[in-house]
C-alpha cells in the first residue's frame, strides 16, 4: 500500500458517558462518540469537544488535466501539505499523476494541477512527502505480468521487473521535475524525519499475486528480489545531490517472522530520534532502523491477535458471534509515545484482525489492542460492510498520530467502513476513544496539519459510473458539535445493535420523543428499529424482526407506518409488480395480513414499486396511502431503455381502506431530469392531517450532481369518484442545501420522512449498507413541520387558492393524457415502421409531431397553474 507522510485492558463505560452535545447552528445535532457501553476508554470530557468536523470534501476528478475524461479513472491516495499548512499534494496512482490543492480556505479547496510521472507508459506514485519548496513523490516502474486488472493482465504470469524513483517536483509555478533519484527497487511508502535530515522509503519489491513460487499456492511468498529500505540525506538543500543509500533485511536480520527470507516493506514512520518503524505486512513484522548509523536496532514479530465478538460471515445479518485468531500483519505504523509504536492490522494474505495495536517499540510486546471495539464502532454508527464480513472486516488501513492543542490524537481509518476513527493518547498505553469521522468510499492517507487545526483524508475508491468519486476531505478541529452522528445505536446482548439502510420512518403515536424506522433489501431479513429521539445523538434502543410463521423473513421495507392500534403497515417492494405488497404486521413483527396490488397496477410495475406507507384515522375510518416509485409502463417487460410511461411523467399514489378493501388512485406529477441515466421518482409518503400527504421527489444522484432532494405536500380531494384523480404538488422542503451544508459527499437517497406525535419533521438518508455508497446515515431534524405545512385559514382557503388549486389539477390532467397521446403515437411510429408502410410511416410521424407539440404545450400549461396555486395557497 502507498504511504503519506508527515498509545490496559478493556473495560465498558456508563451511562453518564452517553452525555447530551451541543447542538451544531446549521446542521445536525451530534455527539462524537456513542451510545454506552463501548468496549473501550472514551476520552475525559469529550462530550464537551473539541472535535473535528467536516468543512469540505474535493472530488479529485475536478482537478484532472484538461484534455483528461473527468469521468476517467482518478484517485487520492496518499497526500503531505507545506510547510504553510497551504498547499496539499496528492498522489493519484490511476491518473500516474500528482495532483496539488490550493487549501488556504479549508472550507473551499481548489485544485491547483497536477504533475504527469507515467510518461508514456504505466509508472505510478505511491506516495509522496514535502520538503521546503518541493514535493518528494515516489514512483513505481515495476510490471507485474499476468496479474488481473492491470495493463499486464494479458500476459503469461510471470515475476516482472521491480523498479521505482524518486522524483523532486516543485510546489510551484508548472510543477516542474526538479531531480530524480534511482531507487533500486518497488517503492512504497515515505517518511521525513522531524528535524527535516533523512527521507526514507520502504522499498517494498511487492509480490506478484499472479505468480506461483515452488511449493506454494498462487499469490504466496518467497517471490525476490526481497524488499529493503532506501535512506537518503536530505540535508542538502539542493536535490541534484542527493543519493539513497540501502538498508538491507536479510533472511538472517528476520529471523522468527514470517517467510524472513523475502522481506516486503510497508510502512515508514519516523520519530524525533531518527528512529525507523517500519513494518513488513506480509512477514507480519516490525524492524526499527537506526537513521545515522542505516543499523537495525530491533526486530519482532506483531504476532496473532485473539479476538472475540466480530462477525467473520457474510449473510446479510448483523451477528458478531465469532471469534479469529490471526498474524495481525499490520499495515500502516507510527511512533505514539516514549518507546512505543501503534499499527493499523489491516492483514494481507494470511491475516487482519480488525483493530489496532500498541507495542513497545523494542521488545514488540502488546501494550494495548483494539480486541472487537474497531468494529464495533463500524456496527454502531451504521457503517458495517457485510460484504467485507467473511474478509477482513473494517479493514483498519491508514494510521496517523500528531498533537493538537497540547492533545496528542491517533486517527485510525477503515477502509472497508468509510470511517476515521479518533482517539485522544494523552496516556498512549490507554488511548481513550474520542469521535467517528465519516469519509467517502475508501479512506487511505490520513494526514494530520496541526499547525492549521485541520485533519486531511484522501479516499481511493473511484467508480464514475455509480457516482463513487475518489475526494480528499478537511476536517477542522473546533468547539461546534459535530454533525456526525445524527444516529447511533445502544447495546443489546453486550453488543451493538446493528442497523444501515433507513429507508423509512414513521412516528410513535403518543410519544412526541421517539420514532420507528427499517431497513430495507440490504440486509437478509426485514428489521424495524425503535428511535429514542430524546437523546443527541438520536439512539436505536431496540429491534424487531419481521417474521412469517414465527420465522425471519426476507423483505425489503420501503414504507413503514406504526398504527394506533397497534402493529405496523409495512410497504414491501417487489422486483416485479405483484411482488409489491401492502403488509399489516403485529408489534412484534408478525405478518398478519398482506395486501396485493390490484392488478391493473401491478401489471405495469417493473421494478420500481412501493416507495412509502402512511395512514390516516382508525378502526373504520382508516385510510393507508402508498406511493409507486416511477410511472406505470405501458410493458413492464422490455428492457430499460425502451420503457414508454402508461400516464406521462406522474407516479401514482393508492388510498388502501381496509374496512371495505376498495382502492383510489391518483396520479403525481414527476420532475424533469436532463442528466444522462437519470430518473426521478418517490421516495416515501407521509400524512400530514387527513388531506394532505407529504411527499418525498428525488433524483438518482449524488455527490456533484445531485439536485433534486424535496418533499413535497399534495392536498388530497374529498372524492375521486372512481376515476385517477392527478393531484398539485407544492414545495414544502429543499433538504439539498441542508445535505450540501454537511460538507460531504451528498447523498443519493433521501428515504424516509415522518412528523413526530410532537410535531417535529425528521428526514432520514438511506446508507444502501456501503453497496457503492459511502454509508452515510443522515437523520435531519428539521423543527415544527407546521412551519412547512401550514395549517389551512379557519374559514378555509382562500378563493384564488381554491380556483388555482381547481386549475392545476385540470391542467395536470390534460399534461397527462397528452403525454399519453405521445406514447401511444410513438408506439403506432415503431410498429409501422417495423411493418416497412412507408405511407403509414409518413401519417403516424405526423401524428407524433403533433402529439409532441399538443404534449409540450400542455406541460408548460401544467408548470403555470402549478405556479398560480404556490402563489395563491
Amino acid at each position: 500500500m502507498p504511504r503519506s507522510t508527515r498509545a490496559r485492558r478493556l473495560r465498558p463505560l456508563s451511562v453518564a458517558l452517553l452525555a447530551v452535545a451541543p447542538l451544531a447552528a446549521s446542521a445536525l445535532a451530534a455527539l462524537p462518540g456513542a451510545a454506552a457501553p463501548l468496549p473501550t476508554t472514551v476520552a475525559a470530557g469529550a462530550e464537551a469537544g473539541p472535535w473535528f468536523d467536516r468543512v469540505a470534501t474535493y472530488p479529485v476528478f475536478q482537478n484532472v488535466p484538461d484534455d483528461v475524461d473527468p469521468a476517467a479513472p482518478t484517485v487520492a491516495e496518499i497526500s503531505a501539505v507545506s510547510a504553510d499548512g497551504n498547499t496539499l499534494a496528492y498522489t493519484d496512482a490511476l491518473g500516474g499523476r500528482i495532483g496539488f490543492l490550493d487549501i488556504t480556505d479549508p472550507s473551499a479547496p481548489a485544485g491547483l494541477g497536477s504533475h504527469d510521472v507515467a510518461g508514456d507508459g504505466t509508472d505510478s506514485p505511491t506516495s509522496v512527502a514535502i520538503v521546503g519548496d518541493n514535493a518528494l513523490v515516489v514512483v513505481d516502474e515495476s510490471t507485474y505480468p499476468g496479474l488481473e486488472d492491470t495493463p499486464w493482465e494479458d500476459l503469461p504470469p510471470a515475476d516482472g521487473v521491480r523498479d521505482g524513483r524518486l522524483d523532486v517536483v516543485a510546489l510551484a509555478g508548472e510543477h516542474e521535475e526538479i531531480a530524480s533519484i534511482p531507487l533500486l527497487g518497488q517503492p512504497d511508502s515515505i517518511a521525513i524525519s522531524p528535524d527535516g535530515r533523512y527521507a526514507a522509503i520502504a522499498i517494498e519489491n511487492q509480490r506478484n499475486e499472479a505468480v506461483t513460487p515452488d511449493g506454494g499456492d498462487e499469490g504466496d511468498l518467497p517471490q525476490p528480489p526481497a524488499g529493503f529500505v532506501q535512506i537518503i540525506d536530505i540535508g542538502d538543500p539542493d536535490p541534484t545531490t542527493w543519493e539513497a543509500t540501502p538498508v538491507e533485511l536479510t533472511e538472517t536480520d528476520l529471523a522468527g517472522l514470517d517467510t524472513p527470507e523475502d522481506a516486503e516493506p510497508e510502512y515508514v514512520d519516523i520519530n524525533d530520534d531518527n528512529k525507523l518503524a517500519l513494518t513488513l505486512q506480509e512477514n507480519n513484522g516490525v524492524v526499527v532502523i537506526d537513521l545515522p548509523t542505516a543499523s537495525i536496532d530491533h526486530v519482532w514479530s506483531a504476532g496473532n491477535a485473539q479476538v472475540s465478538g466480530v462477525d467473520a460471515t457474510k449473510n446479510g445479518l448483523f451477528d458478531p458471534v465469532d471469534s479469529i485468531d490471526l498474524p495481525r500483519e499490520p499495515d500502516a505504523v507510527q511512533w505514539v509515545g516514549d518507546g512505543l509504536v501503534a499499527t493499523a492490522n489491516e492483514g494481507d494474505w494470511k491475516g487482519g484482525t480488525r483493530g489496532w495495536t500498541v507495542f513497545d517499540a523494542a521488545t514488540g510486546d502488546v501494550v494495548w489492542d483494539a480486541g472487537n471495539s474497531f468494529e464495533q464502532l463500524a456496527i454502531r454508527h451504521g457503517l458495517f460492510n457485510d460484504d467485507r464480513a467473511g474478509k477482513k472486516g473494517p479493514e483498519p488501513e491508514g494510521l496517523a498520530f500528531d498533537e493538537f492543542g497540547g492533545t496528542p490524537y491517533a486517527f485510525v481509518g477503515s477502509e472497508r467502513s468509510n470511517f476515521v476513527a479518533v482517539y485522544d493518547m494523552t496516556d498512549p498505553t490507554e488511548p481513550a476513544f474520542v469521535q467517528v469521522l465519516p469519509t467517502t468510499n475508501g479512506p487511505e492517507g490520513l494526514l494530520p496539519i496541526p499547525g492549521r487545526n485541520l485533519l486531511a483524508v484522501s479516499s481511493e475508491t473511484d467508480d464514475a459510473s455509480v457516482l463513487v468519486r475518489s475526494s480528499v476531505a478537511l476536517y477542522e478541529l473546533g468547539t461546534t458539535a459535530p454533525a456526525f452522528p445524527s444516529i447511533v445505536s445502544a447495546d443489546e446482548g453486550g453488543t451493538a445493535i446493528g442497523w444501515g439502510a433507513l429507508g423509512a420512518l414513521s412516528a410513535q403515536p403518543g410519544d412526541p420523543q421517539r420514532v420507528w424506522a427499517a431497513s430495507d433489501a440490504a440486509y437478509a431479513t426485514g428489521r424495524i428499529y425503535a428511535v429514542d429521539l430524546a437523546q443527541q445523538p438520536a439512539v436505536i434502543d431496540d429491534v424487531i424482526t419481521v417474521t412469517e410463521d414465527g420465522a425471519p423473513v426476507a423483505i425489503d421495507i420501503e414504507g413503514l407506518h406504526a398504527r394506533a392500534e397497534g402493529g405496523f403497515w409495512v410497504a414491501q417492494e417487489g422486483a416485479t409488480g405483484a411482488g409489491n405488497k401492502l403488509l399489516r404486521l403485529a408489534a412484534d413483527g408478525e405478518i398478519q395480513e398482506s395486501v396485493s396490488l390490484p392488478e391493473e397496477v401491478s401489471a405495469h410495475i417493473k421494478s420500481w414499486g412501493l416507495e412509502g406507507v402512511t395512514a390516516w384515522g382508525t378502526g373504520a375510518a382508516e385510510q393507508v396511502y402508498v406511493a409507486v416509485q416511477r410511472p406505470l409502463w405501458v410493458d413492464p417487460t422490455v428492457p430499460n431503455g425502451s420503457l414508454e410511461p402508461l400516464e406521462g411523467n406522474v407516479a401514482r399514489i393508492g388510498r388502501y381502506t381496509p374496512a371495505t378493501g376498495a382502492w383510489a388512485w391518483f396520479t403525481y406529477p414527476l420532475e424533469q431530469t436532463s442528466v444522462a441515466g437519470d430518473w426521478i421518482g418517490l421516495s416515501e409518503v407521509t400524512a400530514v392531517d387527513a388531506d394532505t400527504l407529504a411527499v418525498i421527489e428525488r433524483d438518482k444522484q449524488n455527490g456533484t450532481t445531485a439536485a433534486i432532494k424535496r418533499v413535497y405536500a399534495v392536498d388530497l380531494p374529498a372524492t375521486t369518484g372512481g376515476a385517477v384523480t392527478p393531484l398539485a404538488k407544492r414545495l414544502a422542503i429543499d433538504l439539498l442545501p441542508r445535505m450540501r451544508a454537511l460538507n460531504g459527499w451528498t447523498q443519493e437517497k433521501l428515504e424516509g420522512f415522518t412528523i413526530t406525535a410532537g410535531g417535529e419533521a425528521l428526514a432520514v438518508t438511506d446508507n444502501d449498507g456501503l453497496a457503492n455508497a459511502t454509508g452515510e446515515t443522515q437523520l435531519f431534524r428539521l423543527g415544527p413541520a407546521a412551519q412547512y405545512f401550514p395549517a389551512p385559514p379557519v374559514d378555509g382557503p382562500s378563493a384564488a387558492c381554491t380556483s388555482a388549486q381547481a386549475q392545476a389539477t385540470q391542467a395536470a390532467a390534460v399534461a397527462a393524457q397528452a403525454k399519453a397521446k405521445v406514447s401511444k403515437a410513438k408506439k403506432k411510429a415503431k410498429s409501422a415502421k417495423k411493418a416497412h408502410k412507408p405511407a403509414k410511416v409518413t401519417k403516424t410521424k405526423k401524428k407524433l409531431k403533433k402529439a409532441k407539440k399538443q404534449s409540450k404545450k400542455a406541460t408548460a400549461a401544467a408548470a403555470t397553474a402549478q405556479a398560480a396555486v404556490t402563489q395563491h395557497c
